[in-house]
């Protein structure tokens, strides 16, 4: 019940997150001590609208499409404490309408290096033309939207945050990493495989397992925001106090 009464609280702007959206469903069905069953495809009896989709095998299936803001609690209803879209809408599900920028700590290297890398993607950013929605991803890093428009493949949105990517590691040598192989990682990794097809990240306004919200923030709110600044029991204080901050983001998309 409380996962429910946190959703219809911040019911824009999680509704903003998947509406129209392919969703994989990420249930935990006994609780966070448990691991969670990540259903990708549809099955009968589902809620939901569906959509045809192929996935990175090429093998077709159907994916649930939140549709109506009611959609929000059935999917909280469902064991979805967190909501894991696609970067697609369902009118098109080959080309991706976000980029998404996730900055991840490596062992050594904590949230204060996390939110210096993020500084200097919104620096980059600015000189692009594109405009970065940041929130915390509720465990460890930070997650960066991008709204674009939807004229290009997987490949090439994928392409494009790897080289954004690479740009920001030759600016901030030492701090941010792009290295694939994990031994070889030492810094602020950006996982641009998150821009794969059927690669997901947790959506804003979901409550991760620690009991803390992905929380959308202002830019200049970066310097002094830490993951636990947001756990669900008293997000209603901060959804009062700033409201919903992704406000505006289907308006954003730039080339």
């Amino acid at each position: 019940l409380d996962v429910v009464e946190h959703f219809v609280t911040v019911l824009p702007g999680a509704f903003r997150a998947v509406r129209d959206r392919p969703t994989m469903l990420k249930r935990y069905l006994q609780g966070v001590g448990t691991d969670p069953i990540y259903q990708k495809r549809a099955k009968p009896g589902d809620p939901f609208d569906t959509v045809q989709i192929r996935f990175p095998s090429q093998r077709p299936g159907r994916m649930n499409v939140p549709r109506k803001p009611a959609d929000v609690v059935r999917l909280a209803q469902l064991g979805c404490l967190d909501f894991h879209p696609w970067p697609v809408r369902a009118g098109d599900t080959d080309h991706p309408d976000e980029l998404r920028l996730d900055f991840d700590p490596t062992p050594g290297f904590g949230f204060a290096e996390v939110k210096e890398a993020v500084a200097g993607a919104k620096e980059l950013l600015d000189e692009v033309g594109l405009v970065g929605w940041p929130k915390t991803s509720g465990s460890r890093g930070i997650h960066v939207y991008i709204r674009i428009e939807p004229l290009w493949d997987f490949f090439k949105t994928r392409r494009a945050v790897l080289a954004f990517a690479r740009e920001l590691e030759r600016r901030m040598d030492g701090l941010v990493t792009t290295a694939w192989w994990k031994e070889e990682r030492r810094g602020i990794f950006i996982d641009y495989n998150q821009n794969a097809r059927d690669k997901t990240v947790s959506a804003a306004y979901g409550v991760r397992p620690t009991g803390y919200v992905s929380t959308p923030f202002r830019w200049d709110e970066l310097a002094d925001i830490e993951i636990s600044d947001f756990p669900m029991d008293r997000f209603r204080e901060r959804w009062e106090a700033v409201g919903d901050l992704t406000e505006g983001m289907d308006e954003a998309a730039g080339r």
